[in-house]
């Protein structure tokens, strides 16, 4: 593998820090509003994440190198 693409893998996985920092930093959300569709913020915020964390793992599944099958 490349240096350019060892490096360009390491920024993806930099972006995985990106919602476990969003999800440790509980002050950050510890609050009811703004309210959306009657949801207090701590919660809407932290369901957000569901989805934003699985496309933070996009990138990854596509560049990673996977084995060939050698059978």
């Amino acid at each position: 593998m490349g240096t350019r693409r060892r490096r360009l893998l390491g920024l993806w996985y930099g972006l995985l820090a990106l919602p476990f920092a969003a999800m440790l930093w509980i002050g950050f959300y510890d609050r009811a509003e703004p309210a959306l569709f009657g949801f207090p913020f701590f919660y809407w915020y932290q369901l957000a994440w569901i989805p934003l964390g699985s496309l933070a793992l996009l990138p990854l599944y596509f560049c990673e190198d996977t084995p060939e099958d050698e059978a």
